[in-house]
């Protein structure tokens, strides 16, 4: 059906760079990319710690999304944690895997340093998002949707202003090293995993720097921008 269709295209439209790579080696057309990006928002009343029952003397982690399933590096996360007593995971949203990790959780007598919440409308989401230190998004290489993902909590950890630690895949791994705003693993370990976090939270110095250069990539990448593109191939039919 692809095959069929693709060529025959005027206008499309896909949400990565990596992707569109392979449609047009594949089949010789331009491919715009369109990303799924939020628009700038101005959130008020930006809730405390305190406010939220959140622990003001641990360090915060956060995992979000509306898809935390198996092979997304959620498993491993939740092992990591057993090396890491003096700080709080909060995972928010769903996911099939999620059932598993509350379960091994409770066999690692985790229950006090992972928290789940369900999901959350934007705006709650926003106050959890932004009282966090650190930011993760752990997909693994398992197939070409993961491979070339770009999450939607990548941006949401930006627009938060929070430092993020993520997986190596191509299209992450170019948004947090063209901005300087983190760091990637070198391997799921739940170990190496831990260690790379604490790390990461005892260098003050760069996370001062990863925090500066998140306002510049919050006003480039937002919605207000990308949109742009979308209106160009639409003014071509009005």
């Amino acid at each position: 059906i692809e095959k069929s269709i693709f060529p025959k295209l005027k206008n499309v439209i896909t949400v990565s760079d990596s992707i569109a790579e392979i449609f047009s080696e594949k089949y010789g057309i331009d491919v715009k990319v369109v990303r799924n990006i939020p628009p700038k928002r101005q959130v008020k009343n930006i809730k405390s710690r305190k406010d939220l029952n959140l622990p003001e003397d641990k360090k915060i982690l956060i995992l979000q999304g509306s898809g935390i399933n198996i092979q997304r590096g959620a498993e491993e996360l939740v092992d990591a944690m057993q090396y890491l007593n003096s700080h709080l995971l909060l995972v928010i949203g769903g996911g099939d895997v999620i059932p598993s990790l509350k379960k091994r959780t409770s066999e690692l007598k985790l229950d006090k340093q992972i928290w789940f919440l369900p999901k959350q409308a934007f705006e709650s989401l926003y106050q959890y998002t932004v009282n966090a230190d650190l930011g993760l998004t752990l997909d693994k290489d398992t197939n070409l949707n993961y491979r070339f993902s770009l999450p939607n909590k990548l941006f949401d950890y930006i627009h938060a202003g929070i430092p993020i630690l993520a997986s190596p895949l191509v299209e992450i791994s170019k948004i947090i090293f063209t901005y300087d705003i983190g760091t990637t693993i070198d391997n799921h370990d739940p170990r190496h995993i831990a260690d790379k976090i604490e790390t990461i939270l005892k260098n003050e110095n760069q996370l001062n720097i990863w925090k500066e250069n998140l306002k510049f990539a919050a006003q480039d990448l937002s919605w207000d921008k990308e949109q742009d593109i979308l209106k160009k191939i639409y003014q071509q039919y009005a």
